[in-house]
């Protein structure tokens, strides 16, 4: 998540000025007349993947979804030789430039399809060759199923999983197949040197990776922001069986760098904004993003406050909801300012209709850290409370470590939307969500910290596809911390096995119990720590509790 105490090394290249001298402006345009993209042709824009799911959902293509028109871009363009292009949005229709003269803004004004301009970033690129803003290529990739196993060795992974009971999912046989995953971040620097890339590009299940940073940006340099989506991807499509397996192992991935910490602009949503079009463009089914945005200290003037939190007032929260509307489901950290003493959630994160994702530690109390709700307008946020604290995930070179962060708790959810939406594909994007809200744990009581809670994604799965006979509610276990005896309130007499994991997936005890309404487990030779439990009932179902010693 953005806004993090980080020591970092400033690009040479690019000289802060005062905030009177704007240098980056975003161009609303006032039609898309004369358009030589069509809704008739939309593959000429869209891949054939959001093709079919608009056909499958019965999701209109229209105007909305058409390319601004090129020569808009080419008469702006040409007003100026060191005029560049920054970013795009037709959703918004809105073409985001760089010019260094701002004599020539009422130039631009006075153009007949221009409707107004807005200043959006204040830098000087020295010595900047041409920019480029990526073309949409349809992708022709083939997904590639994993076996399907009863059980999987999540090693350290197994806590953040099982978390949410993403691993009994998993036992279902859903792992992600079949589905696209786009994460929009920071940076990926690295990423082709862990393992599991590596299998996911040799599984063909690769759509690319798209980056809205101008050439004039060597981001390598600017230090965390380049290996930020590193680690939030790896917490998603790991899969080193024994050390870490992510959430959605066998899903699809596209990378898409929309973010670099060498500034705080506004300019940053108009890229963030563009990264969420080539996500709808591609065909993603679920998009990660670890970003957000709540001051501007390098471009003052267009600073927010809390009263901007409404999901109206940023060009990159309209876009993240409108992205839900295409049929995609939308997972958007919170943000890291929960003890500070601004602690309100960032935006995109205060969009409409999307997961704004809280973080919590293994034992499911709230991370100080974690930003709170509500939005602006009233509507609860967080959406749903992930695993944010200690979270497992790769740095390059495969080096397993932990961060926190709503930045990793948004990961861990994210995977497992993809993994339910492949259980559940007869459902709409927006119908998903709002399934993922109804199975978190505080759905009847939300707060302004954990939102609806922490979803549980397997009872989600189970409650509509008709198992009637699972058991959605956790054991009732006591004390709780416990010292030496657990007991287990089991009424019904029908518990079988109970078998208890550490939060690194480790088998630490498992026993046989009689057939009584308390039972008694003796827990004197394990550590200190957290656990989580599972019980196996008579009728092979299985039904999990966790306990703190």
């Amino acid at each position: 998540m953005r806004h993090i105490s980080l020591l970092l090394a400033w690009l040479s290249l690019i000289v802060f000025v005062s905030a009177q001298d704007a240098t980056c402006y975003r161009i609303y345009l006032s039609d898309k007349n004369n358009n030589p993209y069509s809704i008739d042709n939309p593959s000429e824009y869209l891949s054939q993947r959001a093709i079919d799911k608009r056909e499958r959902f019965n999701i209109p293509i229209t105007e909305q979804d058409l390319p601004i028109n090129p020569e808009y871009k080419q008469q702006i363009l040409a007003l100026h030789p060191q005029m560049q292009p920054l970013a795009v949005s037709k959703w918004m229709n809105t073409f985001t430039v760089y010019c260094p003269d701002n004599t020539v803004v009422p130039q631009i004004q006075n153009l007949p399809f221009v409707d107004s301009i807005m200043a959006v970033g204040a830098f000087i690129l020295n010595d900047a060759p041409s920019a480029k803003i990526p073309e949409i290529q349809p992708s022709i990739v083939q997904n590639t199923l994993i076996p399907t196993k009863k059980s999987l060795d999540y090693g350290y992974g197994f806590g953040q999983i099982a978390f949410h009971n993403g691993h009994l999912l998993h036992e279902a046989g859903f792992h992600g197949e079949g589905m696209l995953i786009a994460v929009i971040d920071g940076g990926f620097y690295g990423i082709e040197t862990i393992s599991f890339f590596q299998e996911i590009v040799n599984d063909g299940r690769f759509y690319g990776h798209y980056s809205l940073m101008p050439d004039f940006m060597d981001t390598s340099i600017s230090g965390w922001s380049e290996i930020h989506g590193t680690l939030v991807t790896s917490a998603i499509a790991a899969n080193t069986s024994g050390e870490l397996i992510g959430t959605a192992p066998a899903a699809s991935y596209a990378l898409i760098h929309t973010e670099w910490v060498g500034s705080e602009e506004l300019v940053e949503e108009d890229f963030w904004a563009n990264g969420a079009e080539i996500a709808d463009s591609i065909g993603a089914d679920v998009i990660n993003s670890s970003l957000g945005y709540r001051s501007f200290p390098d471009f003052p003037q267009s600073d927010i406050t809390y009263a901007d939190m409404d999901g109206l007032n940023s060009i990159a929260s309209r876009c993240a909801t409108i992205l839900g509307q295409k049929g995609v489901i939308v997972c958007i950290a919170a943000g890291n300012d929960g003890d500070n003493q601004y602690y309100h959630i960032g935006r995109p994160a205060d969009a409409v209709d999307i997961l704004c994702v809280g973080a919590s530690a293994v034992d499911s109390v709230i991370a100080g850290f974690s930003s709170h709700g509500p939005s602006y307008d009233g509507r609860v946020k967080p959406d749903i409370t992930s695993m944010g604290v200690s979270t497992y995930c790769y740095y390059p070179n495969n080096w397993l470590i932990t961060e926190n962060g709503t930045s990793l708790a948004t990961p861990v959810a994210t995977g497992l939307c993809a993994c339910l939406w492949q259980a559940m594909p007869q459902y709409t994007a927006s119908e998903m969500m709002q399934i993922i809200r109804e199975n978190s744990h505080r759905y009847n009581n939300p707060n302004t910290e954990y939102g609806y809670g922490i979803p549980d994604f397997y009872k989600a799965y189970t409650t509509h596809v008709g198992i009637n006979d699972y058991k959605p509610l956790q054991l009732s276990v006591y004390p709780n911390p416990v010292t030496d005896q657990l007991n287990i309130v089991n009424p019904d007499g029908n518990i079988q096995t109970v078998t208890l994991y550490n939060t690194s997936g480790q088998l630490v005890l498992q026993t046989a119990v009689s057939h009584s309404p308390i039972l008694e487990i003796n827990v004197t030779s394990l550590p200190k720590g957290f656990y989580v439990g599972s019980a196996t009932l008579n009728n092979n179902q299985i039904a999990t509790f966790k306990f703190v010693k």
